[in-house]
């Protein structure tokens, strides 16, 4: 988004943390610092600040970690943008991030716009990611706050709209959508990439792959008790990549049933990503069975598209419409092991419909979710909110 934005003429600067998805933890070039000022060209500059490594262990650490970036987050700000901003943009989750966001635009004197990616904390009750009493009201507290504070709120999905409509009573003149989306760019289909296959043993294999967090919410177990039925069919691989709080107890789960048709490989920076897609026969889009899930599109259900790959979703609600409406691949139920056994089944005897899918899910993303057009939406939405302002 922030490329398009400054190709548009526009300066841009982003509090990121120093936590590293990929690896788990801080890079060598962060080692022992607490902010560090990244200029990535003309008018775009990262302020690194200092979060937890502890992120993926517990709740409890991910919690401290999150605090260490609002704390970190707002001293960075002080002391590396000195200069007259605009507007302030804060991207959750997690909910915390939107007092800092609401504090920095007091600071700076301009709107606060607040994007919910997820809607917290609806999804880490649903999920039982948060039991305690006290922390839900808290957290709610936090998201009133948020949501009355900020100018405007952009969603991801229609049912995220309705759902702050109708039970959040947000205005609907102040919701946004600007949707996840393909980049275009970086995750394009092509040929399989040989070299990731030779390194992970998928020769003459039918690989299906999940590629993103292994967490309470995407509930890896299903693609255990899939491996399970699949056992005496070695033609079958699943691989996962990634990392979380679960992939421990999910290899430790999958070596005790003597499991060697699933993988679990260490996570890859994304412009590994689209090698990894590129060389799956079909891309599995999984998550827990609950109700907020079925309000969600998953950011790799776009990546599978973007790099021509059917897909099995295992999420009911706007992604599997989704997924239904750009015919790119099949539903299955949540947590349902033999329906996902049947559609793998289902895509190796049709390779013909596999290939179909592909096509048509990359098709679609280009027409409606290209990263590049929604940003560009996105910046005439912000241009416009400070123009209100003024």
């Amino acid at each position: 988004m922030t490329r398009v934005w400054v190709q548009k003429g526009h300066e841009v600067s982003v509090i990121a943390s120093m936590y590293d998805i990929a690896t788990g933890r801080k890079l060598p070039d962060y080692k022992g610092k607490i902010f560090k000022l990244e200029k990535l060209g003309a008018g775009l500059d990262v302020i690194r600040v200092h979060t937890s490594e502890r992120y993926d262990k517990n709740f409890i650490w991910r919690a401290w970690a999150y605090f260490t970036f609002i704390f970190f987050g707002f001293l960075g700000v002080l002391f590396f943008t000195r200069g007259k901003y605009d507007v302030v943009l804060a991207s959750s989750p997690p909910l915390t991030v939107g007092p800092l966001g609401i504090l920095l635009s007091i600071i700076k004197r301009c709107p606060f716009i607040f994007e919910a990616r997820d809607l917290w904390p609806d999804g880490a009750i649903d999920t039982g990611v948060v039991t305690n009493t006290i922390m839900i009201k808290l957290l709610f507290f936090l998201e009133k706050l948020t949501y009355n504070r900020a100018t405007a709120i952009n969603v991801l999905t229609p049912a995220f709209q309705k759902t702050l409509i109708n039970q959040k009573g947000v205005p609907p003149e102040k919701i946004w959508m600007i949707p996840n989306a393909a980049d275009l760019d970086l995750i394009k289909p092509g040929p399989k990439d040989q070299g990731v296959i030779k390194r992970h043993g998928w020769e003459n294999k039918f690989v299906s792959l999940y590629i993103g967090a292994h967490g309470r919410a995407n509930c890896l177990w299903q693609l255990i008790e899939t491996a399970k039925i699949l056992q005496d069919e070695p033609e079958y691989m699943i691989a996962c990549v990634g990392g979380g709080m679960q992939r421990d107890a999910l290899i430790e789960k999958a070596e005790a049933e003597d499991l060697t048709n699933i993988q679990f490989i260490a996570p890859v920076p994304k412009n590994e990503v689209a090698s990894y897609l590129r060389s799956c026969d079909v891309s599995l889009i999984v998550l827990q069975k609950a109700d907020i899930m079925t309000k969600v599109y998953p950011n790799k259900m776009f990546d599978s598209m973007s790099a021509a790959r059917p897909i099995i979703i295992a999420v009911d609600g706007v992604a599997r419409k989704l997924v239904e409406d750009a015919q790119c691949g099949v539903y299955v139920e949540p947590e349902n092991a033999k329906e996902i056994v049947d559609k793998m089944r289902f895509y190796r005897g049709s390779p013909d419909i596999a290939k179909q899918h592909g096509e048509n899910g990359y098709k679609y993303v280009c027409e409606h979710y290209d990263r590049r057009k929604l940003a560009a939406k996105y910046i005439m939405l912000l241009e416009k909110s400070i123009g209100d302002k003024k």
